[in-house]
């Protein structure tokens, strides 16, 4: 509310309650959708470093025009399409190491709740109702506009007005409607249908996490109407805010333009990550501070690929090294202060992967060091890994060569080099290559790991 930085202090202490608006589940989760998943995962993994508990809702819109548009496309029940993509959803999340939120609240199972908040603001004057609908009266809240920033009055102007009239004013937006012939509905005192959008997310966070969060997060285009619905509706409904914080992430951009369907140029998660590890992927959205826009890009996923794998090959060649003499352990406290500095500024993941990789140029000019600096090196980096919920291995590549086959195609390289059949050895090394498999020629012998 405030546009500004401040201390982060939760309404019980030591205790962070966080609701982060999820998808709706008509289709293949996309990028965009991705970005705030990862964010709110690394938020809660550094409030748990930092001694929080953190309970976290996640809400999932399983029943709205774009799912009963996609079950009559596919010949399926709204409940089906929804069940479908939601374990789509999961399947993703899994793939970018976040783990389920505390709750994960699904609209069709929390009407009873939905129906009771609409209730409390229609009998306090709130909302009112036409021909079945039922709207809230945002006129008659002073603080509406405040979180994005708009007025009322000027509101007027751009918002539309229904065509029959049914609206009191412009800005009134919908808590029920009515049912539609062969579409699913519940019952309420209003007559049978289903509830708004908005109304959902403000029922689900009371039950779960109480009338007031400690944090809101969502994208930046949830901001208005959605996010300044929720505050209003939940002000209107309990006497209190909806949130002490609103945290917002940036748009994701495709080579500079929206992200759209009609223009081609919309990714889901599970297309990027066919060609690429989830792993690179998170990295990806991570690299960039949170409420920046992210501008997506195939030289951006290779970038990122890049770098990830820089810090893998590092985290090897620790564990593959075995040690010489020397090091000074000491170094290690301003990396690990540097990387806690930028996690503690807004959650500063941009800043926080620099220092991933001033630790990762400063061990890699010391891996003859002792045993003892390289165990160090290892806790510290791994520990900032776990904290952006990086994976140490890639999951992407299951390559089809065995072992005992890279073995042997080592020996018979190591060969080639003694024969002085350079030509050979330049051959199996690039088959390597194309089989994800990257050699390196130490002291020890030749080395290798999946790319």
């Amino acid at each position: 509310m405030s546009m500004q930085k401040e201390v982060f202090e939760p309404i019980k202490p030591g205790l962070a309650r966080i609701y982060v608006c999820g998808p709706t589940a008509y289709d293949f989760a996309h990028i965009g959708n991705a970005r705030p998943a990862v964010v709110f995962d690394t938020l809660r993994r550094w409030l748990v470093f930092r001694g929080f508990e953190v309970e976290m809702a996640q809400n999932i819109t399983d029943i709205d025009d774009k799912i009963i548009s996609r079950a009559n496309q596919e010949n399926l029940s709204a409940q089906d399409v929804a069940k479908k993509y939601i374990a789509e959803y999961f399947r993703d999340m899994e793939g970018l190491n976040i783990p389920p939120a505390n709750f994960h609240p699904q609209v069709t199972g929390e009407m009873p709740e939905i129906v009771a908040m609409i209730g409390e603001l229609a009998d306090n004057g709130w909302a009112y109702t036409y021909n079945g609908s039922v709207f809230f009266r945002a006129s008659k809240l002073e603080e509406y506009g405040k979180l994005a920033k708009k007025n009322i009055e000027d509101l007027q102007m751009g918002i539309r007005v229904e065509v029959d009239g049914q609206k009191e004013h412009p800005a009134d937006f919908v808590l029920w409607k009515p049912a539609k012939p062969g579409e699913p509905a519940w019952d309420a005192p209003w007559g049978a249908g289903r509830p708004g959008w908005h109304i959902e997310c403000s029922a689900m966070a009371r039950k779960y996490l109480g009338a007031t969060v400690d944090i809101h997060g969502g994208g930046e285009d949830l901001c208005f109407p959605h996010h300044e619905n929720e505050a209003a509706q939940s002000l209107a409904a309990n006497g209190v805010p909806l949130a002490n914080f609103w945290m917002h992430n940036g748009m994701i951009t495709v080579d500079a333009k929206k992200m759209s369907k009609s223009i081609g140029n919309f990714f889901t998660i599970r297309e990027i990550c066919e060609k690429y590890d989830y792993s690179v992927l998170r990295f990806l959205i991570l690299s960039v501070h949170y409420r920046s826009p992210l501008s997506f890009s195939e030289e951006l996923l290779e970038s990122s690929k890049a770098g990830l794998a820089r810090i893998r090959n590092c985290r090897r060649s620790i564990d593959e090294t075995s040690g010489g003499e020397g090091g000074d352990c000491a170094e290690f406290k301003q990396f690990n202060s540097d990387f806690a500095a930028a996690m503690d500024d807004d959650l500063n993941t941009a800043n926080a992967i620099a220092a991933v990789f001033d630790l990762v140029k400063f061990v890699n000019k010391n891996l003859g060091a002792s045993r003892s600096f390289l165990d160090a090196a290892a806790t510290e980096l791994d520990f900032m890994l776990d904290i952006l919920g990086i994976e140490f291995a890639d999951s992407s590549t299951d390559s089809q060569i065995s072992e005992t086959d890279i073995a042997e195609l080592i020996e018979e390289r190591n060969g080639a080099k003694a024969a002085r059949d350079f030509a050979r050895a330049d051959e199996i090394r690039a088959q390597l290559d194309l089989a994800g498999i990257v050699i390196k020629d130490t002291r020890e012998g030749t080395l290798w790991h999946r790319s």
